[in-house]
């Protein structure tokens, strides 16, 4: 199973632990999110590459509080069955 961490406001937490956690750009479970493709958003094209909002982000709904990250605070753990 994937376990897709996040750093919200300093503390890095395990995104699927909550069962009403959505992200992306379809606000999608952490799971279906990474199955998916992983979706940030990102523009190819930037009208002003010195702003807040041309940024790479990803939107999160993390226990009833709603973030904007940059994609780099997300990490993807892999448990291995032996």
């Amino acid at each position: 199973m994937k376990k897709i961490i996040a750093c919200l406001q300093g503390d890095w937490v395990c995104l699927n632990d909550d069962p009403e956690c959505v992200m992306g750009p379809h606000m999608t479970d952490p799971s279906t999110w990474y199955k998916e493709g992983a979706e940030i958003h990102s523009p190819l094209q930037k009208q002003r590459a010195d702003t807040y909002e041309e940024m790479d982000y990803l939107k999160i709904h993390y226990k009833g509080v709603d973030y904007r990250i940059n994609p780099i605070f997300i990490q993807i753990a892999t448990s291995s069955s032996h």
